[in-house]
């Protein structure tokens, strides 16, 4: 598989893909290794960072083409369990919730439409999607990870994507966060390290400070410092004292803080609904079944539309030739 259609290191890194060094069952005594991709998160990246390249109709397939020869990069590096969770659309029911809840307004067009393409493509390459439409692509990266984490199978859960919200989800070293693009990976002194509260403080904290990229704005006043200070020590809002007298944190303007928590008291907890990711969606039964286990038929058909896509900077043509599974 040659994906070389543009001179990065990270795409180039997934070429020639050979996964006979992957193998075919675990067996008694092994242990497991599980990665969540954000999907929605990985075709932003892609799309911002790649060429546009447009196969025969005019279809721009650059931003796909860059997640697959990611995921697949993954493959070659040893990932055998790998789970991608997309926004099938933009909304979920947390716009019913937050009318200046995020939307699809303002993506633009060639992005928008690759979202389905992705999911196809992921799909025929063997690899397990699923494509949210009720619930979001950070409900499902949360859901799968606890029900991962609860198979003693698993040694660790790999949350792959830089979204704070999924800083929620990390336990101990069982269950880490980690950020692709530049290598860091948090695990929950990480966490707790990055933002000054434990994992567990996190919707709490994003109640206060507000999440601009979700659409919500927190409370008035509340900070990075102030916030993380005071969750730091009471960890949940309903465990914040009324008077500000009793904190005994270091937090300016402790008094006025006070006063516009529990002034605005209903829309701190609406917005720690917003941030708090759902884990109950029924995803997978077993988490062998994340396993890849090679590429579907289909994908014959998908690769050679990709291998036609012409990249605009250069003209040139990618080729895709999928690896095949060692039996």
């Amino acid at each position: 598989m040659n994906i070389c259609s543009r001179p990065s290191a990270s795409l180039c890194s997934a070429a020639s893909i050979d996964l006979t060094s992957v193998p075919s069952q675990v067996g008694t005594g092994h242990t497991l290794k599980i990665h969540l991709i954000d999907g929605t998160y990985e075709l932003f990246r892609h799309y911002y960072a790649l060429p546009s390249a447009k196969d025969q109709d005019g279809f721009d397939v650059a931003a796909v083409r860059g997640v697959l020869a990611s995921v697949l990069g993954m493959i070659k590096n040893g990932a055998t369990h790998i789970g991608v969770a997309t926004d099938h659309v933009i909304e979920s029911f947390r716009n019913t919730l937050w009318p200046g809840y995020k939307t699809g307004e303002g993506i633009e067009p060639a992005l928008l439409a690759q979202f389905y393409f992705l999911e196809e493509v992921l799909s025929a390459a063997g690899i397990v999607v699923w494509p949210m439409v009720e619930f979001e692509a950070d409900d499902a990266l949360a859901a799968a990870a606890v029900t991962s984490a609860r198979d003693m199978r698993v040694e660790q859960v790999v949350i792959c994507t830089p979204d704070k919200d999924l800083s929620q989800c990390v336990q101990g070293t069982r269950i880490v966060q980690l950020n692709r693009r530049r290598r860091v990976v948090l695990d929950e002194f990480g966490v707790t390290s990055k933002f000054g509260v434990a994992p567990s403080s996190i919707p709490d904290y994003l109640a206060l400070v507000g999440d601009s990229a979700d659409g919500y704005p927190g409370l008035p006043g509340w900070g990075a410092k102030s916030s993380s200070a005071v969750l730091a020590k009471y960890a949940r809002l309903e465990l914040i004292p009324r008077d500000w007298r009793e904190w005994r944190v270091n937090a300016v303007n402790a008094s006025l803080l006070a006063s516009t928590l529990f002034r605005e008291w209903d829309r701190a907890l609406l917005f720690r609904k917003l941030a708090t990711l759902r884990t109950e969606i029924a995803l997978f039964d077993d988490v062998e079944q994340l396993r890849w286990r090679g590429p579907t038929p289909a994908f014959a058909i998908l690769g050679a539309r990709m291998d036609d896509a012409v990249t605009a900077e250069k003209q040139t043509r990618a080729r895709f030739h999928l690896p095949r599974r060692k039996q």
